[in-house]
């Protein structure tokens, strides 16, 4: 299983160097199997905050930081109650309800993406982002509610990509000391050798994202982060199901 991590720690690790998102959808499934859904998610946490900061350095210039600060200050309205959840919900009912809200997002920005209309101010940046928050803590999985929002206000890849590492750091470390303190100072049980085959792998996948960087186009990237936010959305539904129906 931990070989399992491994790959798709390198995985996400690439998807979030080309796309800016996607460690947190390809690993949390692994690490939640390997460790239990709050442990899982705390590492998750821990490690999607490392890889965007191991990858800020090489997207700095395109960061938006105006962007930056609406978004991240909506999130971290959303840490808490989501920290809370996470220490206090059952995870199965949890991810069911989380799945299901990231598939309509995404459905609906779709929709409205192929209108001429599109979001502006600051309603859906702070419901979004506050949505985004809420998931990131509760399950690992804040990049599909941005993935909404990118649509729906149709940024641009490189300029998404970018904002959404500082962002990502914002908020995975803000859920994991939330997550600590609601659990009366609880630590995963992950070996020190683990952590760092983990970061490893991290580097690994982040040194690949860097060979393919800049040789496909943003509109394929762009396909990437909507996809990568779909089957997070799915895969977070069948495990909370599947959770609910079997224990």
């Amino acid at each position: 299983m931990f070989a399992l991590v491994l790959f798709a720690v390198v995985a996400g690790a690439l998807a979030q160097r080309l796309a800016g998102l996607g460690f947190g959808l390809l690993v949390a499934p692994f690490l939640v199997v390997l460790l239990g859904p709050f442990d899982g998610v705390m590492i998750v946490n821990l490690c999607g905050a490392t890889s965007s900061l191991l990858i800020l350095s090489r997207v700095w210039r395109y960061v938006e930081w105006r962007r930056y600060a609406g978004l991240a200050a909506s999130a971290l309205l959303g840490v808490v109650p989501g920290a809370w959840l996470a220490s206090h919900v059952p995870a199965a009912a949890l991810e069911v309800c989380i799945g299901v809200l990231l598939f309509i997002a995404l459905a609906a920005s779709q929709h409205l993406n192929r209108r001429s209309w599109h979001a502006t101010g600051p309603v859906p940046m702070v419901t979004l982002g506050f949505s985004s928050g809420l998931m990131n803590a509760a399950a690992g999985v804040g990049g599909p509610a941005m993935t909404a929002y990118a649509i729906a206000t149709r940024w641009d890849q490189k300029g998404f990509g970018a904002t959404l590492q500082p962002y990502f750091i914002t908020t995975g470390l803000s859920s994991l000391l939330s997550k600590y303190f609601f659990s009366g100072g609880h630590l995963p049980a992950l070996a020190g050798w683990q952590l760092l085959g983990i970061l490893g792998a991290m580097v690994v996948g982040i040194a690949a994202g860097d060979l393919l960087s800049g040789r496909i186009r943003p509109v394929v990237v762009r396909g990437i982060v909507i996809g990568i936010a779909y089957v997070g959305a799915v895969t977070t539904v069948i495990k909370g199901a599947w959770e609910l129906a079997y224990g």
